[in-house]
């Protein structure tokens, strides 16, 4: 997978994981809000996983 791929996916997992945790909170859904919060953390690994790629890659150049 590409570095943009990683963090074009990681930013839609952070917010869907958002809006998840939303609507856990305006309906007062624990577990969909516990969801959107793992959601939400996947993004952000892959978002990092993605700048890394990118580090490594201008490192080799």
């Amino acid at each position: 997978m590409s570095s943009t791929s990683d963090k074009v996916k990681g930013l839609a997992n952070e917010a869907v994981g958002n809006i998840k945790q939303g609507v856990g909170k305006v309906t007062d859904n624990d577990k969909l809000r516990a969801e959107g919060v793992m959601q939400e953390k996947k993004g952000e690994a892959q978002q990092a996983v993605g700048k890394t790629k990118d580090a490594v890659q201008k490192a080799t150049e």
